[in-house]
């Protein structure tokens, strides 16, 4: 950002740089010796001209290369070396053309008035060559500071975010200036600093001042009448909002006060930081009511869906006590050991639904804590397995695993439960007779654990969300689901370190994959 405001201000560097520096600065250059020789030798080389020419011009006509040594001398070195210029050639004009030659006598009025001429169209001729010299260096400085503040509005349009504008303008000004810059933003807490140029130092009386400007949304500090002796001058970023901000520039020594052209420009750069802020906040607000609009409509599809998934299996188990209460003369024992059995199940699914609701609310508090151990994935494998035994058990479903596959790092149960979630997504969407398979291949750094099914597949457009919650629309088969699982198991596989996805099966079905570090300094044990 830094460098893209170096090149948007790479045509004028300082235009904003104190103008008293810049007239101390001519003031030293009027007083260089070699202005007055320079301005001396060209009244000499006047005369020596002028000198050749006197045999066939009249001394009224040798005077107007007198007065052209004068302008070039105003034009070139200033006022003061043409008022040098003009004095020292009309002494030199008298001494040398006008009767009695070589002599500073005047023998006719005449000649007087030739003299007074010269010495007063020189006097007013340097000062007027003055004037333009200076109305162009004014010029000058008026268009270097609307170059800068094009470049300045250009290298702010270019960003919008607040670090980054507060970047841009500090570094803009403090090169302009040259002076530190701090800025500050009011927050819930009150004024704190934003950015900082190195060597300024915010302490309370410097934070006393700054909340004066930000509620009065006036300038302060030196230079102003408002605590004068202040080391910073403050000034509000005010924009339709109110004041978004404060920015104070540094002091670069004591009893120093800004110029009006270096103010207009520095008030014109806060002008426009002011209005970026209010950009950048504008969208910044904007985004987290999005964000909320967003978490508000998954919090009430979440809601719908939870709901819907827990009267399921409670309607399944209430159906089934009923009938077992009510018609117990006329149910035998097989139908009642498979009503049992259903209920069960169900209850099981429950139970599941009701760890995933809390895993999940775990997994946004940031309070999961892993206990990672060197585990088998056989044994990991067949704890999944036994959790899901009802379902299962009417499900064929084939584990192949490497004959030499060794221990990895990782928490037993949260890997069982990324199992379990996944083994039942498989056994929801796919058909009851096809075989799924639990899969396991090592890589260098990495194990991968695969789930693949042969069941209706998944959309293109739904791999890249399917494990944002809810996501229960991932397969169009209108099977019923919360979303929460494969959620779950995104947050606990990348918990260890790892990362998940899913892929549709090149004939039919999907393959849902996922990664475990098998190094234990990769995983993370707390998310």
């Amino acid at each position: 950002m830094k460098a893209q405001a170096q090149r948007e201000g790479g045509a004028e560097r300082n235009p904003g740089r104190s103008r008293g520096a810049a007239r101390s600065k001519d003031r030293k250059a009027d007083r260089s010796w070699v202005r007055y020789p320079a301005s001396l030798a060209l009244i000499g080389l006047a005369t020596g001209a002028s000198w050749l020419l006197r045999p066939i011009l009249e001394p009224a006509n040798l005077v107007m290369l007198f007065l052209l040594a004068v302008v070039i001398s105003a034009l070139r070195w200033g006022h003061v070396a043409a008022l040098v210029a003009a004095v020292s050639g009309t002494v030199l004009f008298d001494y040398f053309y006008i009767p009695p030659l070589f002599s500073f006598a005047i023998s006719d009025v005449k000649y007087f008035v030739i003299l007074t001429g010269l010495l007063t169209v020189g006097l007013v001729t340097s000062t007027l060559a003055g004037q333009v010299r200076e109305q162009a260096d004014a010029a000058r400085r008026r268009e270097a500071y609307t170059a800068s503040l094009y470049a300045f509005s250009r290298s702010l349009a270019v960003v919008n975010r607040l670090e980054q504008i507060f970047e841009v303008v500090a570094h803009r000004i403090s090169e302009i200036f040259e002076r530190p810059v701090l800025i500050l933003l009011p927050g819930d807490g009150g004024l704190a600093a934003s950015f900082s140029s190195p060597g300024i130092v915010f302490g309370e009386e410097e934070r006393t001042l700054a909340n004066w400007v930000l509620n009065h949304g006036q300038p302060a500090g030196f230079g102003t009448q408002i605590m004068s002796g202040a080391d910073m001058f403050y000034l509000p970023l005010t924009a339709s909002l109110g004041v978004v901000a404060v920015l104070a520039v540094k002091a670069q020594h004591e009893e120093e006060s800004l110029f009006p052209e270096q103010r207009q420009l520095l008030e014109a750069f806060v002008s426009q930081a002011a209005l970026a802020t209010e950009r950048a906040l504008l969208e910044q607000k904007a985004r987290q009511t999005e964000l909320l609009q967003e978490a508000d409509k998954l919090q009430k599809a979440l809601l719908n869906s939870v709901s819907h998934g827990l009267r399921t299996p409670l309607a399944s188990i209430m159906g089934t006590l009923s009938s077992l209460s009510e018609d117990q003369a006329m149910l035998d024992e097989v139908t009642r050991r498979e009503l049992l059995d259903n209920a069960r199940e169900e209850a099981a699914r429950l139970n599941r639904l009701v760890g995933n609701l809390l895993d999940m609310t775990r997994l946004e508090a940031g309070t999961l804590r892993l206990k990672v151990e060197h585990c088998d994935l056989q044994d990991v494998i067949g704890a999944a397995l036994a959790q899901l035994r009802e379902a299962s058990r009417r499900r064929r479903i084939a584990v192949d695993l490497p004959a030499d596959l060794p221990l990895v790092p990782m928490d037993f149960v949260l890997i069982a439960q990324v199992l379990v979630n996944l083994l039942e997504n498989a056994i929801k969407y796919a058909p009851a007779h096809e075989p799924i398979a639990v899969q396991a291949r090592l890589a260098e750094n990495d194990l991968e654990i695969l789930v693949v099914d042969r069941g209706v597949g998944i959309p293109q457009d739904n791999l890249h969300g399917i494990f944002d919650k809810p996501c229960h629309g991932a397969r169009a088969t209108g099977t019923e689901g919360t979303g929460l699982g494969l959620s779950i198991c995104k947050g606990f596989v990348e918990a260890h370190g790892g990362r998940i996805w899913a892929e549709p099966r090149a004939d039919r079905g999907a393959i849902f994959a996922f990664t475990l570090p098998r190094h234990a300094n990769t995983a993370n044990p707390r998310r």
